[in-house]
């Protein structure tokens, strides 16, 4: 079965960081993703770039309307995304406790939620 991960950080949590501790959290993350990617199970993996530069788009009156920014106002956002293929949700579970985000990063807010897939289409 695949699963996507969701990697979260609470954006006022990561702002309040000095900078020197936001690198050497970040720093961190190359050998960790390299870590999933040598299971062969990661499928996706991917940071998202600043919300600044998102755009939310909704059906309105016949139409798509496109709006800057996330629409929804939250504590923590996502910043990254990975899909894995797990053979079981224990294994799932074991895979994406590597990520970075579930394993370093509690001063930035960081979490993953792990999610089932229903469908996915092979790259």
């Amino acid at each position: 079965m695949k699963y996507i991960g969701l990697a979260y950080f609470n954006p006022e949590k990561f702002a309040a960081m000095a900078p020197t501790d936001v690198q050497a959290l970040v720093s961190q993350c190359p050998a960790l993703d390299e870590k999933m990617r040598a299971t062969g199970k990661m499928r996706v993996s991917a940071s998202l770039a600043n919300a600044s530069e998102w755009v939310t788009l909704r059906p309105g009156g016949g139409k798509t309307l496109v709006k800057d920014g996330p629409f929804a106002e939250a504590k923590e956002m996502v910043g990254g995304l990975f899909i894995i293929d797990a053979d079981t949700r224990e294994e799932a579970i074991r895979l994406a406790s590597m990520h970075p985000a579930a394993q370093i990063g509690e001063q930035g807010g960081w979490a993953v939620e792990l999610i089932p897939l229903d469908f996915y289409l092979e790259p």
